[in-house]
């Protein structure tokens, strides 16, 4: 059975993930506040950033800009998007 968390990004209860995906204080905050989807979400950004801006995961102030990214992703404020990515019309 899956964890229950009030996911801050949803503003609702979602299952939660099984173990925080980063060490210290925000993998804590990430595993106690962030739901499994939005998560699952914020992963396929972050890949479609690293590819379509070619960062380097190496270089440090990329790895400071994809947390950035991360937290304004999280908060609901803007954050920066692919260049030419449309998402997909669910219909």
């Amino acid at each position: 059975m899956s964890r229950i968390i009030h996911c801050a990004k949803l503003k609702k209860k979602a299952p939660g993930l099984d173990a925080p995906p980063y060490p210290g204080e925000k993998g804590k905050w990430i595993y106690e506040n962030i739901s499994r989807k939005v998560w699952t979400q914020w992963t396929q950004h972050q890949t479609r950033l690293i590819n379509e801006k070619h960062l380097n995961l190496l270089d440090p102030p990329t790895r400071k800009y994809l947390s950035e990214q991360m937290d304004n992703f999280f908060a609901g404020s803007d954050y920066d998007m692919a260049e030419g990515y449309v998402p997909e019309k669910n219909d």
